[in-house]
């Protein structure tokens, strides 16, 4: 692929992680995104650090802040999602799904939520039970919001495999998967057609 400019490329949005320092699910985020990089992607990043600094989603509120214009911007301008979450109590956790809910601001959009975008998704948990029942749960909301969850999944149990600082884990199987992902949401990314509100 032609070396473009960042802007010049098409945007893959990761969304995912937990409040505090880097977690294994931001972890295997980004193995997902470097793996769409490759594909000769533009992505940006909303960790645990960024959803941490969004407010509890009001859908009263008359305005937001800058972060959360920050974060729905990058979803209106994205070709395709990732989505990673920790099984918290057998689902996702709920900064992830408070980023989610924030997406009920691109409503009135000529393309709102995620209509028609090719979706990744991740779950991580100590222990299988909750991989699995977290990644229905991220399907049903992805469905919800119209957007099109690729076809393989990643569950990762974190008692079995661990991630390190320099984008590797102890498991070659479950980089590849992750990498995996990434290539689904950029294969079908092209097919989007781009919208601002």
């Amino acid at each position: 692929m032609p070396d473009r400019s960042l802007s010049d490329r098409p945007l893959i949005v990761g969304i995912g992680g937990t409040i505090g320092a880097v977690s294994s699910t931001e972890r295997a985020l980004r193995i997902a995104l470097d793996a769409v990089e490759r594909e000769g992607f533009a992505t940006r990043l909303f960790g645990g650090e960024d959803m941490a600094r969004l407010p509890l989603y009001d859908p009263r509120a008359t305005s937001r802040t800058s972060q959360e214009r920050e974060f729905v911007d990058a979803v209106r301008k994205a070709s395709g999602v990732i989505i990673a979450s920790p099984g918290y109590h057998g689902s996702l956790s709920g900064v992830v799904k408070n980023a989610l809910d924030l997406l009920e601001e691109t409503a009135k959009d000529a393309r709102p939520y995620l209509a028609d975008m090719p979706v990744g998704l991740i779950a991580t948990a100590y222990g299988w039970q909750a991989t699995g029942s977290t990644i229905a749960a991220l399907r049903s909301i992805v469905h919800a919001l119209r957007g099109w969850p690729t076809p393989f999944a990643a569950a990762i149990n974190t008692q079995v495999t661990q991630f390190d600082d320099q984008g590797g884990a102890t498991d070659p199987a479950v980089v590849e998967q992750l990498c995996l992902i990434g290539r689904q949401v950029a294969r079908f990314a092209p097919l989007v057609e781009r919208t601002s509100s």
